[in-house]
């Protein structure tokens, strides 16, 4: 994209922006959009092969719930074997400090000993924090909004598996004129005509932003829904009608 074309996309923006601004301090009504509160990206910490992904696109899961499994027979083989590795130090270490006490070694062997067993307390800790990865919990209760990887998939560590939106109440996310701060306060009501649904639902103002646009005199606010309604859905948008005072 050129200079200029990025120039004249910006100017159309503020200019929007601007717009919208105005048409709202006459009528009172404002675009909105409704988004999750929580929405985040799972992503693999190990690289394995997918074992179990039991949730589909839409479905809905409860917080602490798998969501994604992997083969990790490979990995609990490594912790079994740092784990004898690290009995067989231990042991060495009591075997030396018994001889040491009876001046049949010197330190030296004994500080080594101990040196070994303090490294094999350490390959088994690493150990089982890979294994601890091997299953991907939900962060919180929510619905699936899309698979990106497969079951019996081979994954990488970072690769993206699933997409996933909190099942809370929804906030809209709206841009107000600024002069509207002489009255608007968190609490305020006010109500949202849904596109998609063509229905009028009840919401007040959550927060405000924290700053405001000098270009197009507005300020980020975020509302929540009144009352939880299973046909909205993240992505839709409408009309908040507000009723600012004369």
């Amino acid at each position: 994209m050129t200079a200029v074309r990025l120039g004249l996309l910006l100017l159309g923006c503020l200019a929007t922006n601007t717009l919208a601004a105005q048409l709202a301090a006459t009528d009172g009504r404002i675009r909105v959009q409704l988004m999750s509160r929580d929405a985040v990206t799972l992503s693999s910490e190990v690289a394995a092969k997918i074992a179990r992904l039991p949730v589909q696109e839409g479905a809905s899961f409860s917080k602490g719930q798998a969501l994604v499994e992997f083969d990790c027979s490979g990995f609990r083989a490594q912790l079994n074997k740092a784990q004898a590795s690290l009995d067989a130090a231990r042991q060495l270490v009591k075997v030396n400090a018994r001889l040491a006490e009876l001046n049949s070694i010197g330190a030296l062997e004994l500080t080594q000993a101990e040196g070994k067993a303090k490294e094999s307390a350490a390959e088994v800790s690493y150990m089982h924090s890979v294994v601890s990865k091997c299953v991907i919990s939900a962060p919180f209760a929510g619905r699936v909004a899309k698979r990106i990887a497969a079951q019996h998939q081979y994954v990488n560590p970072g690769m993206p598996i699933l997409e996933l939106v909190d099942s809370g109440p929804l906030e809209l996310r709206m841009l107000l004129p600024s002069k509207w701060l002489a009255w608007l306060k968190p609490g305020v009501r006010f109500n949202v005509q849904v596109d998609e649904l063509d229905r009028n639902l009840p919401a007040s103002i959550n927060r405000l932003g924290a700053r405001i646009d000098p270009v197009s005199q507005s300020v980020s606010a975020t509302g929540t829904m009144e009352a939880q309604d299973a046909a909205l859905l993240p992505g839709m948008s409408g009309w908040a009608a507000f009723n600012p005072p004369k």
